[in-house]
């Protein structure tokens, strides 16, 4: 019915269900389609969906991992993204900011319940429908128990949002996506990240070197977001703490 949006593994169509139900459909790229590893890390995507699907991510409908175009079908969340919505009306107010906060907290507790650590929440990924926000697009994450690294040496995450420990390419669990929120928090609020903007290296010295910005955040949240924002995963929160 059209297309919703595109990125670097493909493209995501708006399409209906037999029922008529509208769905989002994820299509890989013919070019990645031909990739061993590529396909094994979506087919690994659509089992992680699965996994957490509820009432915080997009459920998956249906999908094919195996044949010549991969694709994966979750219900469509009607709402923008946050990176669309503070980009065209602004940052939201304190008190969005603190319902965004409780969402995502109860979304990454049940993703962490399912043993299931995100890697790549930032606003781009947070949708925002009408009853709270969803968290979608599992391309890296990973049981808890995996492997931090994708190749050796390989960091796979968005620079401005990702953890210390995930940008080092060290052992990542739980509390990096508990910094990642932090750092989303700090986005809603403000109209950016906490470490600025600038080339992936200087954003991931930032994010590993220098304290966050969060100057401009109101009062009430920049709190939870500093929390959230520990250099140290053990002093951060648990979503279930948030």
């Amino acid at each position: 019915r059209g297309r919703l949006g595109a990125g670097g593994m493909g493209r995501v169509y708006l399409g209906l269900s037999p029922g008529g139900r509208s769905v989002a459909v994820k299509v890989i790229r013919a070019d990645l389609a031909q990739d061993a590893e590529f396909r094994a890390r979506f087919r690994r995507e659509v089992a992680v969906a699965r996994t957490v699907s509820g009432l915080f991510t997009a459920p998956v409908i249906d999908a094919d991992v195996d044949g010549p175009v991969p694709w994966l079908a979750t219900a469509y969340v009607p709402g923008p993204s946050l990176a669309d919505a503070v980009s065209q009306h602004g940052p939201l107010p304190a008190a969005s900011v603190l319902a965004l906060a409780r969402g995502l907290a109860e979304a990454l507790s049940a993703i962490h319940a399912a043993g299931v650590v995100h890697r790549d929440l930032k606003p781009a990924n947070v949708l925002l429908a009408e009853d709270g926000p969803r968290v979608i697009d599992f391309g890296i994450s990973r049981g808890v128990e995996a492997s931090a690294l994708t190749h050796t040496g390989l960091v796979v995450g968005s620079p401005g949002f990702m953890s210390p420990e995930q940008a080092e390419g060290r052992e990542v669990g739980p509390p990096s996506d508990i910094f990642s929120l932090g750092a989303v928090l700090a986005f809603a609020a403000t109209g950016q990240g906490p470490f600025g903007s600038g080339s992936t290296p200087a954003l991931v010295y930032r994010v590993v070197h220098s304290g966050p910005q969060l100057d401009l955040m109101p009062a009430e949240v920049r709190s939870l977001a500093e929390r959230c924002l520990a250099k140290d995963p053990a002093m951060r929160p648990t979503a279930a703490d948030l």
